[in-house]
């Protein structure tokens, strides 16, 4: 049996809404750990003195529970666990596999003394159903597979080897991605491949075909390999469009807008909006999209090491979301900055680029920050070791550096 690593990044953001009225909504895509982290919890709250009669955990995709598959069945169960006493957890794994599960949370909070906790695969669970039933009655925390940081500690912990060159388990991250499971062995990278594309097909198969009701599943292939050939590019539905066009093959953006939606909706994208820095408005058009783990890029397309620059902005775009920032690409004039990062009061702007060997990477990666006169950190993050200049408040890091961090 695997020992599950305690991961401390979500407990912290479950813990203030313990015994809470609101349900604790876990997304993310497949494989991410969400299961892992509801288990997590189960121990925590029996360490709280909460009984195991008084915890209930079901595992939608389990066989075990297959004859549950809609919200009466759902319903009918946990009212035959529940204490008329004392307070029930209730914690439900890969909701979506229940038809109309809504309806029974809803009628849980309604008829129970309960603390609702859920995990599911696809954002659309807020988007909608959630949304209409519950409205201002839940919390989402988006769950992705492990930072570079907890990739260490599983490094430590599973394979009881003491990661002391940062730098070789840099590479095999960038290389490997963070699904948790190519971390629990010392897997080959083409064996790992092989596990991450098989999460892949599961994800686009029961997360979007299944539920988008997609036909040309050839079609949605060829715009998620569009996207993962131009991780951190800028484009738009209608800029996908027309490269298939140019392909000699007509399709609408409609359903391009569509497909994009859908592959968001099951966390194998995320859209990024652009940010003016003048206007301070959201812009409208040419998005950038990032991956749910670089991993899954590789193990679709292959390894290629020309891919590292749009690679690198992804890990630092998943780090800046994992440590709770709304992320834009930001405009300042006819300038680009790759990453304004936005959380409360706080402002991070951060600059990624491979290397700095040239004086000229020099003058651009930190030349555009240079005009932005406040007092947020301001950040060129590369895989530099020696280069440790900081340029008039601008500071570089390492990428190691930058991704162990605990504030910016």
């Amino acid at each position: 049996m695997i020992a599950i690593i305690r991961r401390e990044l979500y407990l912290e953001q479950l813990r203030p809404f313990i015994d809470k009225p609101l349900i604790k909504v876990l997304t993310g895509i497949r494989r991410s750990g969400k299961s892992s982290i509801l288990l997590m919890l189960q121990e925590e709250l029996t360490q709280r003195g909460v009984k195991d009669e008084n915890i209930i955990y079901i595992n939608f995709e389990s066989m075990e529970h297959s004859d549950m598959d809609n919200a009466k069945s759902l319903y009918s169960f946990v009212k035959s666990k529940v204490s008329s006493e004392l307070k029930c957890y209730i914690l439900l794994d890969e909701i979506q596999e229940v038809k109309g599960w809504e309806k029974a949370i809803n009628s849980f909070l309604v008829d129970f003394n309960v603390d609702i906790y859920i995990t599911g695969s696809n954002s659309k669970l807020l988007s909608s159903e959630l949304a209409t039933y519950i409205a201002g009655r839940y919390i989402e925390i988006n769950v992705t597979p492990l930072s570079f940081k907890e990739n260490l500690e599983f490094k430590k912990i599973l394979t009881r080897i003491d990661p002391t060159d940062i730098h070789k388990e840099l590479v095999r991250f960038i290389r490997m991605g963070g699904f948790p499971i190519i971390h629990t062995a010392s897997y080959s990278r083409e064996d790992a491949y092989k596990i991450i594309n098989d999460i892949y097909a599961s994800a686009i198969l029961r997360d979007i075909v299944q539920r988008n009701r997609i036909r040309n599943i050839e079609l949605l292939e060829k715009v998620v390999k569009y996207v993962f050939e131009n991780i951190g590019n800028m484009f738009s539905a209608k800029k996908v469009a027309d490269y298939f066009k140019n392909q000699q093959r007509k399709v609408d953006i409609e359903t391009v807008y569509n497909y994009l939606n859908a592959l968001e909706g099951a966390f194998i994208i995320y859209r990024v909006p652009r940010y003016d820095l003048r206007g301070k408005e959201v812009l409208q058009t040419n998005e950038k999209y990032f991956i749910g783990d670089q991993g899954l890029k590789y193990a679709v397309m292959g390894y290629k090491d020309r891919d590292i620059s749009g690679i690198l902005e992804n890990i630092v775009f998943l780090e800046l979301k994992r440590k709770g920032y709304q992320v834009y690409v930001g405009k300042f004039d006819d300038k680009e900055i790759d990453f304004v990062a936005v959380k409360k009061e706080q402002k991070v702007y951060v600059q990624v680029a491979y290397k700095l060997v040239e004086e000229s990477t020099v003058e651009r990666e930190f030349g555009v920050l240079l005009g932005i006169r406040d007092h947020y950190p301001k950040y060129v993050v590369t895989m530099e070791d020696f280069w440790q200049d900081n340029i008039e408040g601008i500071k570089h890091k390492n990428l190691a550096e930058f991704l162990l961090m605990d504030e910016y």
